[in-house]
């Protein structure tokens, strides 16, 4: 079974569920009030507004620079930063066909696409207030440079660093393997993983927190869990 694109899919699928609901509205309408000289005329929910930001959304390439310049002001509204991300999925696939998908170092291109979904994730949620004129160009470009710096990384095979307190030939315990993420790129992934399998949080629990969709949580952190853990 082709499993190339699972993630994009899932992501596409919350997307869907989200996109048109009570809270999509609610923050399209902060938008709006908040940018009164946008040009943002029927944009009534998140779907409208990823959906003018389109080549075919009526607006011009400076209107829509200006947008996506606001969005990622706005980014630490969750429902604001989950339009950016869905705005900029042809840019992130576009770095990973740049980066030949991890060639050399994933195996299935699908793995390379959900980490590039992940990384751009948490610079959204980084980068959230930044005033960037060019924001789509800064945002894909970090992405770009941290991928670049992930393959190489992978391509050295450099271990993770043991735990203090722990032998080389040691098991180390989930709880310390994740600690070791604390403070880093992946620390949102690590807090995440320690709630749902050491707290054994409900999935529907931590999805709500994140504003999120419980498939697409599963997939970051089965990703996670596998690309880090196992």
């Amino acid at each position: 079974m082709d499993t190339s694109f699972d993630s994009l899919t899932a992501l596409r699928r919350d997307w869907h569920w989200r996109c048109h609901r009570a809270a999509s509205c609610e923050a399209a309408a902060r938008f709006r009030l908040a940018h009164p000289t946008l040009p943002l005329a029927g944009v009534e929910d998140l779907g409208d507004l990823v959906g003018a930001l389109e080549v075919r959304g009526g607006r011009t390439m400076l209107e829509r620079a200006a947008i996506v310049q606001a969005m990622l002001l706005d980014a630490a509204d969750a429902e604001i930063r989950r339009a950016l991300l869905q705005t900029l999925l042809p840019g992130v696939i576009s770095v990973c066909r740049r980066l030949r998908f991890g060639q050399g170092v994933t195996s299935e291109s699908g793995e390379f696409v959900g980490l590039a979904l992940a990384t751009a994730t948490e610079i959204l949620a980084q980068w959230a207030g930044e005033d960037r004129p060019y924001a789509a160009l800064d945002v894909l470009s970090a992405l770009r440079g941290r991928l670049r710096r992930w393959i190489l990384r992978e391509k050295a095979t450099e271990p993770l660093p043991v735990p203090v307190g722990a032998g080389a030939d040691e098991p180390v315990s989930l709880d310390v393997r994740l600690a070791a993420y604390l403070g880093g790129p992946h620390e949102r992934l690590a807090r995440l993983t320690h709630a749902r399998v050491v707290e054994e949080r409900p999935w529907h629990a931590l999805a709500s927190a994140e504003h999120s969709s419980v498939p697409a949580l599963q997939n970051e952190l089965q990703f996670f869990a596998r690309r880090y853990l196992v």
